[in-house]
């Protein structure tokens, strides 16, 4: 989100007098202003060139070595529970959004070709795709499907007799392809809202000339729409759908989580005075999950929020009065941005943490070897969320 993601340059323009075709003199000459897609002035360089060029690349490793291990736990029979379902798609929505971008990342910051104005075309359409588009499509994804793991949850903890036919396999499974549907329908018009014009300008010394991406926009946009009711209806609903709803459901759910969990300690403290061992036990591993899934939720908003709030600023600034300073915005996106790369690997510490079954699948895959996970037998009594299965087909901590 930047207020203007292109420099200009002067373009000589014939005039009236060069209309019958001759060479035009330099006195027949008209100048006209063209934005062309240069990245250097998307983003503070101070700050994106150390951040994208030299953090992220390490941090691109990270990611696709943790969410990868993720979906490899998930993967194994004995863990495929809806829960986990939910959380195997999120380890690769969060992998995607990154790795789409990440070529681009490396070329323009990490080999310093920032400065230099992109093109052909194709390559204008495809950054644009690759470094925007697509990377928001599983963004926004992994957003829905963070709520709906909360609301998932919620249900086990709260309503369990309900969960019996709304958490089932199948109707998660349907329920996440949902959600990628919605996610890439929402970010449609994003492949061809905006149009690319190769044009030669004089850079990077005058005498010298360059092929850069003229940016506009789309006729439909502009004839059909409205480039200010087109952007404002955009990111209008990115701010209620995406941001605020999720975020604004997660923290009452958080709440609603946390009490159910203190509810349920006081119950098990006081099975623990009546000897009911085995109940307790079941009470703690729910606690335990609950806890888990109510860690990964808090990390998600706390690097969410801040997104939200710049997005809710810039629509007020772009359609009702200018109170946004987009020096300041811009570098406020960098970070937020930077930080939601940050916490796409923090997940995998999370569930090695909280999780002993987790842990444990994880050890007789990578620690102890094919030979040693044979004789233990690949128990199905467990799954991410430790514990023995219940009426719900669902485990818990």
């Amino acid at each position: 989100m930047t207020e203007n993601c292109s420099q200009t340059a002067l373009l000589p323009v014939p005039g009236p007098a060069a209309a019958n075709g001759s060479a035009p003199a330099a006195a027949d000459l008209n100048y006209t202003y063209v934005n062309y897609l240069n990245v250097t002035c998307e983003l503070p360089i101070r700050y994106a060139q150390p951040m994208y060029g030299y953090i992220v690349p390490f941090l691109l490793v990270v990611t696709i070595i943790a969410n990868t291990l993720i979906v490899v736990v998930l993967s194994k029979r004995h863990m495929r529970t809806p829960t986990n379902a939910v959380l195997m798609a999120m380890a690769l929505c969060d992998m995607f959004t990154l790795l789409f971008p990440a070529p681009w990342l490396f070329y323009m910051y990490t080999f310093g070709n920032h400065p230099r104005p992109l093109s052909p075309v194709g390559a204008c359409y495809v950054w644009s795709l690759m470094h925007e588009v697509i990377p928001a499509t599983f963004h926004t994804a992994s957003i829905w499907l963070t709520m709906a793991l909360a609301v998932q949850r919620y249900i086990y903890v709260c309503h369990a007799p309900v969960a019996r036919t709304w958490c089932t396999m199948p109707r998660v499974m349907r329920g996440v392809a949902a959600i990628a549907c919605l996610a890439a329908l929402h970010q449609s018009t994003r492949f061809f809202d905006r149009e690319y014009v190769a044009v030669d300008i004089e850079w990077p010394s005058p005498g010298s000339h360059a092929a850069v991406c003229h940016v506009q926009h789309a006729r439909w946009v502009e004839r059909w729409v409205g480039v200010d009711l087109y952007f404002t209806f955009y990111f209008s609903f990115r701010v209620v759908f995406v941001h605020t709803v999720p975020c604004v459901s997660l923290v009452v759910l958080n709440v609603l989580l946390f009490r159910a969990m203190r509810v349920a300690q006081l119950r098990r403290e006081k099975l623990l005075k009546e000897n009911r061992s085995s109940e307790c036990k079941k009470l703690r591993d729910a606690n335990c999950t609950t806890l888990m899934l109510i860690v990964v939720v808090s990390v998600f908003l706390l690097v969410e929020i801040p997104l939200a709030v710049v997005t809710m600023l810039h629509i007020i600034s772009s359609s009702v009065t200018e109170i946004l300073d987009y020096s300041v915005a811009n570098v406020l996106v960098l970070f937020t941005n930077f930080f939601i790369i940050v916490s796409y690997p923090i997940n995998f510490a999370i569930y090695c943490g909280m999780s002993r079954q987790f842990r444990e699948t994880f050890k007789e895959l990578f620690v102890r070897g094919a030979v040693a996970g044979r004789r233990n037998g690949g128990s199905s009594r467990y799954s991410l969320v430790n514990g023995p299965r219940t009426c719900t087909n669902e485990t818990v901590l």
